[in-house]
């Protein structure tokens, strides 16, 4: 809160000034000088630890959410004295209003072209995952092969593809705010011997128990999987990726994707960034030193996602829930309508490390602690969806390591000193939820 934040807001000034700079008509500048205003009011109160005000009314549809819960919860705490969770996101939702207030620039993304240029800088492990992919997945044909060995051979691509969206979590850019091409290089390693090596630091690992899952479900002809969705750009096309497989296989007849509804945690997924990427990929030119058999991979995988979502395969949602203070244990209780269209999907991914908070409750609970204990409501509620958590550590709360766990934890503790918030260590946990129950609300 009283480095980080401050660093990421001053970036967000300064992108906006050279969006400024750029402009000719009076009116726009005019409008874009007084969002700068409001953000670098923004700042004083963040370095200067003001008190956490109401959200003005600025016809979102969480403003009521948002204010409900600072008068019930948080009156007169500042942004040091609140909890972390919530201090963090009234961070964003108050850069939200700087620019949904104005007339010309209540849709600018000043996260964007960090988003954009992060993502193209990503070009090595973009081209590794499109050669492969582009062309669609064919099971083994040979009549040789058994049903069983067919089987295997998805199962082995099913756990090599989880984990490939696992780890694309890596660059998170509230948290890696100044990179090298190198170290994302390093970070976004998707080959198979890079798996391998990374799977002993999945420390709770429920891969075995989310295929068997997907089994349990494969009768259902209306089989939906649904994203809640981290960050734009590597993590995002890693997810599609894998959607793509699940949609191919017939592991999932519809996919919906949960995006933020404006910017958000520096590299959270929007519509802009949705379209973007697809778009990107079938017309765009990132990658200049890209050869053609690259680039039509790339434009082959991006032609196919946009077909599915023609078709009705693919489904982008955003509902004004994933952007307010409340965590996931009082979605049951605060956005009634969201959990009952979780409870009909299948099961639902929840992406990163924020999306892990939340569903935690950001609790300090033990590490052995079971998973579906420490989601609550999003485990135990009648209708709860299966629920499955693809999150690289990146924050203290750490729970479903087991009954060693709380000893792992120590031993990491005393050997690797900020463990926690590397991004070295995942976990892959899987809540079996309360799904085919009905929905009930107080």
């Amino acid at each position: 809160m009283q480095s980080r934040l401050p660093t990421i807001l001053g970036k967000a000034i300064d992108d906006t000034t050279r969006t400024l700079n750029e402009q000719s008509s009076e009116d726009k500048i005019i409008d874009l000088v007084q969002c700068i205003e409001r953000m670098e009011s923004l700042m004083t109160d963040l370095s200067g630890n003001a008190k956490l005000r109401p959200i003005i009314d600025d016809n979102e549809a969480d403003v009521a959410l948002w204010n409900k819960e600072i008068a019930k919860y948080f009156q007169g705490k500042d942004f040091l004295n609140a909890p972390w969770l919530f201090a963090e996101a009234y961070k964003y939702r108050r850069l939200r209003e700087c620019f949904s207030v104005s007339k010309f620039w209540s849709d600018y993304d000043v996260f964007f072209r960090q988003k954009c240029d992060t993502f193209s800088r990503s070009a090595d492990a973009v081209f590794e995952l499109s050669l492969r992919f582009a062309e669609p997945f064919i099971r083994p044909s040979d009549p040789n092969d058994t049903p069983d060995k067919n089987l295997e051979a998805e199962r082995l691509m099913f756990h090599e593809l989880t984990q490939v969206c696992l780890w694309g979590n890596a660059t998170d850019l509230s948290l890696l705010i100044n990179m090298t091409e190198d170290q994302i290089k390093a970070l976004q390693s998707t080959g198979g011997d890079h798996l391998a090596a990374t799977e002993k630091n999945i420390l709770g690992n429920d891969l075995a128990k989310l295929w068997n899952t997907f089994q349990d479900v494969r009768d259902n002809t209306d089989r939906r999987i649904d994203f809640v969705l981290d960050n734009a750009g590597f993590e995002l096309y890693c997810d599609m990726i894998y959607a793509d497989f699940l949609i191919q296989t017939g592991l999932a007849a519809q996919v919906r994707f949960h995006g933020k509804r404006y910017p958000w945690f520096v590299s959270d997924v929007t519509r802009r960034d949705w379209e973007w990427l697809k778009n990107s990929m079938v017309y765009g030119q990132l990658f200049p030193k890209a050869n053609e058999v690259e680039l039509e991979s790339l434009r082959r995988l991006g032609t196919r996602w946009k077909q599915y979502e023609k078709e009705g395969k693919w489904v982008y949602e955003q509902h004004p829930y994933w952007c307010c203070g409340y965590d996931y244990w009082n979605l049951h209780s605060e956005s009634p309508d969201l959990f009952l269209h979780l409870s009909h999907c299948d099961l639902v991914f929840f992406k990163g490390d924020l999306n892990h908070r939340k569903l935690t409750y950001d609790c300090a609970a033990p590490a052995s602690t079971p998973f579906e204990v420490a989601i609550g409501p999003m485990a135990s509620s009648a209708g709860a969806p299966r629920v499955v958590s693809l999150r690289t550590i990146k924050s203290d709360v750490v729970v479903g390591l087991g009954e060693e766990g709380d000893e792992l934890v120590e031993r990491l503790d005393k050997e690797e000193p900020g463990w926690k918030i590397s991004g070295k260590y995942a976990v892959v946990l899987l809540s079996e939820g309360r799904p085919g129950e009905k929905v009930r609300f107080a």
